[in-house]
Parts: C-alpha cells; sequence; structure tokens
C-alpha cells in the first residue's frame, strides 16, 4: 500500500535533513560525578596512607625485633662456648640452650626449628594467648659436640598496639572519605551552580533581545561561553521558525486567494441553466478539487503552527464526499466504492484536518486496488478502509509513515511518498492513532481511530 499525492511542507522538510539523534545513554550527573571525584581521591589518597603507615611500622618493628634477637642469641653462643660453666646472661630475652642428649627436655613447639628467626604464637598457663618472636641458632662445643641456642622475645603487646594501629588507621580512612565526600558536596555545589542557573534560565523562554539572553547573566567564563552560544543558537533557531511561519503564511494566503476564485467562477458556471452535463460534470471535478486543495492548506497551515484547531466534523459525511469523488475519478476500473457502519462519529476537529487524513486512506486504496471493492466501514470510535488490493508487505509496512517512502506496488503511478507522513502527523497533532494491517484474505486494513472522538456511534 503507497500514498497519494501531497503538497510538501517546508518546515517538515526542515526536520527530515537533520542528522537522526543518537539514543540516548544514562548518564551521572556532573554534580555525582565532581562528588565521586573526590571521594575516590579522599579514599585512595588516605588508604594509601594507611597501607604505606602500617608496612613501615611492621617493617621497622620486625628489623628492630629480629636484629635485637640475632645479638642475643649470638651472644649466648660466644657465652657458651666461651666459658660453658658460666650461666648465661640476658636482660630482656628468655632463651635456652640445649644438645641432642637434653632435647627431649624441650617444648615440642620449639625443639625442631630451623635456624632462623620465626613467628609462633603460644597460649600461656592462664590461658592466654602470646606471640613470640624466636631467633634460633646452631652452635659447637669441643669435646661435648653441637647444641642448639634459643631466644624467644615476647612481642604480644606489640601484636595489641598494631592492632589498634590498624583500627585507627581505618578509622582515619573512614573520617578522611567522610571529609572528602563533604568537600566534593561544596565544591561541586559551588561548581554546579552556573550550570543549574543556566538550566534554570533555559526552561523559561529565552529570546534575542538583550533582556532575555542568557550569557548577560554569567561572566565570561566556560559556563558565560555556553550561555553566549546558546543565546546564538537560540536567535538562529527562532529566525528559521518565524522565516517558516511567514512562508507558510504567505503560502496559505497567497494560494486561498486564486482558491477564491476559482471557486467562485466554478459557482458561476454551475448556476447557468444553458451548460451540457459534459461541461457541468468537469465543473463540478474542478469543484472537488479546489475544496480538496483548500482542505489541504487549512491542514498543513495546522500542522506549521502546531495547534490543534477545534470544530464538530461529522465523520459520515467527509467519508460520502470522499467516496463520491472517487467514484467519478474511477476509470477503466471494475471497482465498488461504498460505506457500511452506523452514523454519529463526530470529532473536534476541523472538516479540514479530518478530510485530509481520511482522503489520504482512501485515496491509497482506490489507487492501488485495480478490481474488487474498497469499504470504508464506521466503527464507534474509528474508521476502517478496507480494500482488496495486492496486499502489504513487512518492508512497507515498517516504513509507509516514512517521509518520502513509496510502496513495494507504487510502481510508476504519481506521487511523493508524503500523504501518509502527513496523515501520521495530524494524528500526532490530534492525539488519533493510525495503523495498517494486511486483510484477512487480501488487501490492507487501515484503521484510522480517534482518541477524542464525541457523539454518539
Amino acid at each position: 500500500m503507497a500514498e497519494t499525492e501531497a503538497v510538501p511542507d517546508p518546515v517538515e522538510a526542515d526536520a527530515n535533513t537533520a542528522p537522526p539523534r543518537r539514543q540516548r545513554r544514562y548518564r551521572r550527573r556532573l554534580r555525582s560525578r565532581i562528588i565521586l571525584a573526590f571521594v575516590l581521591l579522599g579514599f585512595g589518597l588516605t588508604t594509601l596512607f594507611a597501607f604505606s603507615t602500617l608496612a613501615l611500622r611492621n617493617r621497622l618493628e620486625a628489623e628492630l625485633v629480629e636484629t635485637t634477637l640475632q645479638r642475643e642469641v649470638s651472644n649466648l653462643v660466644e657465652q657458651v662456648e666461651r666459658n660453658p660453666d658460666e650461666a648465661p646472661f640476658f636482660l630482656i630475652f628468655d632463651a635456652r640452650t640445649w644438645s641432642p642428649r637434653n632435647a627431649f627436655k624441650v617444648d615440642p613447639l620449639y625443639r625442631d626449628l630451623p635456624e632462623g628467626v620465626h613467628d609462633i604464637r603460644q597460649q600461656a598457663p592462664d590461658g592466654s594467648w602470646h606471640v613470640y618472636k624466636v631467633a634460633v641458632r646452631k652452635g659447637y662445643r669441643p669435646g661435648e659436640g653441637e647444641f642448639t641456642s634459643l631466644v624467644r622475645y615476647d612481642v604480644t603487646g606489640a601484636a595489641a598496639a598494631a592492632e589498634k594501629l590498624r583500627r585507627w588507621v581505618l578509622f582515619a580512612v573512614a573520617l578522611f572519605s567522610g571529609l572528602a565526600f563533604l568537600i566534593g558536596w561544596w565544591a561541586a555545589s559551588r561548581v554546579m551552580s552556573p550550570v543549574s542557573e543556566l538550566a534554570r534560565r533555559l526552561q523559561g523562554p529565552v529570546g534575542s533581545s538583550g533582556a532575555d539572553m542568557l550569557a548577560s547573566h554569567f561572566p565570561d567564563d566556560e559556563v558565560g561561553q555556553l550561555a553566549s552560544a546558546l543565546d546564538d543558537y537560540s536567535a538562529r533557531l527562532t529566525e528559521v521558525v518565524q522565516r517558516d511561519r511567514e512562508f507558510n503564511a504567505d503560502v496559505s494566503h497567497e494560494l486561498r486567494t486564486p482558491l477564491a476564485v476559482i471557486r467562485g467562477a466554478v459557482e458561476l458556471l454551475l448556476s447557468r441553466p444553458d451548460i451540457d452535463d459534459k461541461t457541468r460534470a468537469r465543473v463540478h471535478r474542478i469543484q472537488r478539487a479546489e475544496q480538496q486543495c483548500t482542505d489541504l492548506i487549512s491542514a498543513l497551515l495546522l500542522l506549521s503552527r502546531n495547534e490543534r484547531g477545534h470544530g464538530a466534523t461529522d465523520v459520515a459525511k467527509i467519508a460520502e464526499q470522499l467516496l463520491d469523488v472517487h467514484r467519478t475519478q474511477v476509470v477503466g476500473k471494475s471497482l465498488e466504492l461504498r460505506m457500511e457502519g452506523e452514523r454519529g462519529l463526530v470529532v473536534d476537529a476541523p472538516e479540514a484536518a479530518v478530510a485530509v487524513a481520511l482522503g489520504n486512506l482512501v485515496g491509497n486504496a482506490v489507487k492501488y486496488t485495480l478490481e474488487g471493492e474498497v469499504v470504508v466501514r464506521l466503527l464507534p470510535r474509528a474508521v476502517e478502509v478496507v480494500d482488496s488490493g495486492p496486499g502489504l508487505s513487512e518492508e512497507d509496512a515498517a516504513q509507509l509513515f516514512q517521509r518520502g517512502y513509496r510502496g513495494t506496488h507504487a510502481g510508476h503511478t504519481q506521487g511523493g511518498g508524503i500523504g501518509l507522513s502527513i496523515v501520521r502527523r495530524l494524528c500526532d497533532l490530534y492525539g488519533w492513532d493510525v495503523r495498517v494491517r494486511p486483510g484477512e484474505v487480501r488487501g490492507v486494513v487501515a484503521t484510522l481511530t480517534f482518541d477524542r472522538a464525541g457523539g454518539g456511534g
């Protein structure tokens, strides 16, 4: 199913030359991004500081303890080797030495430790747990053989201090992250206030006069440059819209004048009793063509102004007029045009808008149906145009209401492919709905639903 030819609309032509709009994607608000940046910066810096502090503290503590242990165990070995009969002396460490003969007296937890420094966790007799740093070294005593020396240092207090430090560092991370959030919120509010003000002013009326210029309300910074660019764009857009409105008004006025002359001449000719039937039929055809042009100009003017006209239009009356017009134009076809259904459907819209919308559907059905019938079926809140033509392909159904598209059955017929696009725009303006679907057996069913219809049906 294709479309009847209609006068192109310059407003729609400008709109269709614009590049397709990109699909909108979800983006965070600029304020949220600034706050998030501050929070991540504060959290990252404090976390890095915390881990660096803990790592440095643990490293220094381990180096200090290990150095002390190594010194003490070396001192113990030297004492035993130099004078084994003297009891070794220690200040802050617990130490012992054993040989393979008396190793059974040593706690199994320490007995088989290799040389080096080890971390041991052991439960005390009172049930508490202690953490020890243990240094082990092998020695040799002449005449008695090998022996093992062990120095143990209780680091439980240091471990508790480390755990306390860890908690305080975590608290510092949370505290500084919260401070970073508050600073980010404050900074974002300061940074975003000009942008928010610009958005607020954009929601109001923007004009090209000095009082309405956006740039006059902002300093000469990035936001001021953006406001200036928006002022320039608004001025150019206003100029285009004004020029378009003037063009539509001029075209409407200039075309209505010759059409009024044609209407007067036709009425004068029809009032003469001496014209023959063939001439009278031709004059009636001119009269119907003049009415179609008048209706189309009125509908296009409504679309260009984007305003709804009002009226109480009898859809059945418009349908009868359209069928009468097309009956006179069906030549060389075995085609029946008829209307069925109950009358009484009244639409709050001008007759011109209903005539153009319904006329394009009827005209397409008549143009592409070579034989059979075209039925205009009146429903309580809609009108169906049913034909017995070649039918509708999936590609046609998907693109039928696009401007400039002609159906696969259009062939060499006349028409620019804008008729149904005008129907779609009228439906968008008045809140109507138009749909096409394949018929039950063949042909196409076009349904025009009047959501704002009134009256009986």
